[in-house]
């Protein structure tokens, strides 16, 4: 065979680099989640930058099982005109400690390999860009991302020491 007959060799993931992005996806939404007042399904604050509105971002738990939880993460709301608001279904493992990424925007189902070229162009390591991706949306929220005032009052009889 020559170079050109040849077949492009097939993407193998690296598990390692996945499980990675899945445990630090696990730790950061629960740290996010801490933001959350008496365990209520949903979970929403503000994201603000020296004073400047950012939008705000939704977590809202869709399903809940004994040791797994499926999420809907969702920006509702951005100041930037040429942002797109991200919305991520997340399937956390509590058992494993692991958030992995399920869907992202519409209902379709992430693929762990992709042939390329394929009919919707979706990249061979798809999965691990779309973690990657939730990875830094969430290392954002956490650095950005704050209560709205109406959640954030102290209750009577209490405050900053």
């Amino acid at each position: 065979m020559t170079e050109w007959t040849m077949k492009p060799k097939r993407y193998v993931p690296d598990l390692r680099q996945l499980g990675a992005l899945c445990d630090g996806n696990y730790q950061r939404l629960n740290k996010l989640r801490q933001l959350e007042a008496d365990g209520k399904p949903v979970c929403e604050f503000e994201l603000h930058r020296e004073n400047q509105y950012l939008g705000r971002v939704r977590i809202k738990v869709l399903q809940t099982a004994r040791f797994t939880e499926t999420l809907l993460l969702e920006q509702v709301h951005n100041s930037g005109r040429w942002l797109n608001n991200p919305q991520m279904t997340v399937r956390v493992y509590h058992d494993a400690a692991m958030a992995e990424v399920i869907s992202c925007y519409r209902d379709r189902q992430i693929a762990p390999v992709n042939d390329y070229p394929n009919r919707f162009m979706h990249h061979p390591d798809e999965k691990v860009q779309v973690n990657g991706f939730l990875a830094d949306w969430l290392d954002y929220c956490l650095r950005f991302g704050h209560l709205p005032m109406e959640y954030a009052a102290w209750p009577a009889g209490e405050g900053v020491d």
